[in-house]
């Protein structure tokens, strides 16, 4: 993610606090780690701001230090802060829109399932050339100038991860992703063929939850989980990257509440075709 100056502050002060609290406390680094259950590299790199902890890391630190309640919850704060990064899509357009397509490929090349909750747009990952191209066109005043062009080709390169087939990709889509004219009904037609081709791919979940469907969650944000050590929620102005293990927990139960109700397979593939014979 983009935006460092805060973040990193952010990481620094927590290490600070922390590396603090346990000379204040008087023990060393192994002392702590043997009452936190944790190993003492570990502390140290928490302390030297090598590793960001999490806010499940902090709680432990903290009660192992047994820290005064408005202390720890001052550290709890910072820690859940920290485990938080917003980038504006000005920030990437500012060093070109086709690095964010390479982050997201390095993402999931270092990932071994990766979920994507998609209720208004398919994924970049299954979208065809044109529709690409429709979707990467600034068409909103204040959305930032880019090199399209360049932005498709690194959309369509980071696209090769999907032949990994030891990698495992989940895309679940609303009904009114599906619908949604972002282009010419032709290119519609083509993303929709282009969706359906990949049904039958082996590594590949593809699942729509259809219009008409008993959904009581609300379908708010494009959301993306990376295994389970990140998400990131996607925004008009920007995107979040969450790294809370409570964060994507939530996030995982989301995915797999919405998943119980989509379609996928044969009945996923016919709705598509039906779709894209309207479009015709």
């Amino acid at each position: 993610m983009l935006e460092p100056d805060n973040r990193e502050q952010g990481r620094k002060h927590l290490a600070e606090a922390l590396r603090d609290l346990r000379k204040a406390a008087g023990l060393s680094g192994d002392r702590l780690a043997v009452r936190a259950a944790m190993s003492q590299s570990k502390v140290s790199r928490i302390e030297s701001g090598k590793v960001l902890p999490t806010v499940v890391d902090v709680e432990r630190i903290v009660k192992a230090l047994d820290v005064p309640a408005e202390v720890a919850h001052e550290l709890l704060s910072l820690a859940r802060a920290a485990n938080v990064d917003y980038a504006s899509w000005r920030s990437y357009a500012r060093v070109g829109l086709w690095r964010k397509q390479a982050e997201l490929k390095a993402l999931a090349e270092s990932s071994s399932a990766v979920r994507q909750f998609l209720p208004a747009i398919p994924s970049g990952l299954i979208q065809a050339p044109e529709y690409a191209r429709a979707v990467l066109t600034p068409t909103v005043k204040g959305n930032p100038d880019r090199d399209v062009e360049k932005a498709v080709r690194a959309r369509l390169d980071s696209q090769e991860v999907l032949t990994d087939e030891s990698r495992r990709f989940h895309f679940l889509l609303t009904e009114q992703a599906v619908r949604w004219q972002r282009a010419e009904s032709a290119v519609i037609v083509s993303q929709l063929r282009h969706m359906s081709a990949l049904v039958d791919q082996p590594n590949l979940d593809l699942a729509i939850i259809p219009n008409g469907v008993m959904v009581s969650a609300a379908p708010l944000n494009v959301f993306v989980v990376y295994d389970d050590r990140l998400v990131i929620v996607e925004l008009f102005s920007g995107e979040v990257a969450l790294r809370d293990p409570q964060d994507v927990e939530y996030h995982l139960n989301l995915f797999e509440y919405f998943r119980d109700r989509a379609v996928s397979g044969e009945r996923a593939k016919i709705l598509l075709d039906s779709v894209a014979n309207e479009f015709m």
